[in-house]
């Protein structure tokens, strides 16, 4: 039985596909949707509006991005519990039996094929359609996988307003970091609230490292764009300093010299 029926969404949403700039916008976890097949996960209703079903407010930004920027987006159109598309396959946060600490009895004592679907029908079409849309651009990419975070967590606060982070390659995170410090009302996470690495992300490190494209992953306080008003005045920042470092990165989407 297939996990998506026929009149439930696609596993991703393509936005401004023909976009000209050399930024390539992701949206891992832009939903809180469950295929009708997971039931609910065995969770509360009120658990898949919170952080750990969705990144909230990150679809309504990148959103705002793609269309300020004219950059492409690919978003997830369901929820990081039923798969993961910023994890490895083999990670064992790829689909959580746990999350911060919650359990999530839907995805308990999962056999291989129930694993195999959720990848085959939500995790690589996502993936793929990303990696085809790249390869069909005319000019190279800098890729920005766009996130938010909770201002809390275990119980310890979060300060930084936008998180930026990186991997092996700190370059594009370092332009984006040096042009929104600017902005003396920013709080800015250098490498926080999270580090990129193989091991617990996976668009940065495939569409980005292993590709030789620039790439950066920006996290942004939920609770700074919870609001229509709070994604506009976020937007506004964010926009003003990519596009900045837009034209400075030019058609080869290289760091100056």
């Amino acid at each position: 039985m297939p996990l998506l029926l026929p009149d439930e969404p696609a596993p991703f949403e393509v936005v401004n596909p023909r976009g000209t700039s050399p930024f390539f916008i992701l949206c891992d976890h832009a939903s809180n949707r469950l295929p009708r097949a997971v039931g609910d996960l065995g969770l509360a209703p009120h658990r898949l509006e919170e952080h750990i079903a969705w990144d909230i407010g990150a679809l309504e930004l990148s959103r705002l991005l793609s269309r300020e920027l004219d950059a492409p987006l690919v978003a997830a159109n369901y929820s990081r519990l039923v798969i993961d598309n910023n994890r490895p396959l083999e990670a064992s946060t790829s689909i959580p039996a746990v999350t911060c600490e919650i359990e999530v009895p839907g995805n308990a004592s999962l056999d291989d094929a129930a694993k195999r679907a959720r990848a085959d029908e939500i995790f690589l079409p996502y993936h793929r359609t990303i990696e085809r849309m790249l390869a069909e651009r005319s000019s190279p990419s800098a890729i920005l996988s766009m996130h938010s975070f909770t201002p809390s967590l275990y119980g310890k606060d979060r300060p930084w307003h936008i998180g930026v982070m990186y991997g092996r390659d700190r370059r594009l995170a370092s332009l984006l970091l040096e042009t929104l410090s600017t902005n003396p009302d920013l709080v800015l996470g250098d490498n926080e609230p999270y580090r990129v690495t193989d091991g617990s992300d996976y668009g940065i490190p495939v569409h980005a490292e292993r590709a030789n494209r620039l790439g950066v992953l920006v996290e942004v306080r939920q609770d700074l764009i919870a609001t229509a008003s709070g994604v506009e005045s976020m937007g506004r920042v964010l926009s003003g300093a990519l596009e900045q470092i837009a034209r400075a990165l030019g058609s080869h989407v290289a760091p100056p010299t």
